[in-house]
């Protein structure tokens, strides 16, 4: 059998029967949905879910700094890419004008 990654649980069948008593009853914990007795899914709270997806963006910009203290490309003025970008920006408004 599959290991759980969650202290309660419940079937699809139940959580069909009664969605709103399953999903009040979680609170912040999560819920492993069973199919079979095998994890189907997993139910979490909205708040713990937007809590997951902060912690996930803010590994993955950790990932990037150091990532890029590793370029040895020469650094770029903040200056120079914002001036860049406006250039790239005004074309395409150039363009979408003009269209």
């Amino acid at each position: 059998m599959e290991q759980l990654l969650a202290n309660r649980s419940v079937s699809i069948t139940e959580l069909k029967r009664s969605p709103s008593t399953v999903i009040d009853q979680a609170g912040a914990e999560p819920i492993a949905i069973l199919n079979h007795n095998r994890p189907a899914a997993y139910l979490l709270a909205h708040a713990t879910y937007q809590e997951l997806l902060d912690r996930l963006r803010a590994a993955e910009l950790r990932e990037a700094i150091a990532a890029s203290r590793n370029d040895l490309r020469p650094p770029v003025a903040a200056d120079t890419v914002f001036a860049e970008l406006d250039v790239l920006i005004d074309g395409i408004e150039a363009e979408q004008n003009h269209g």
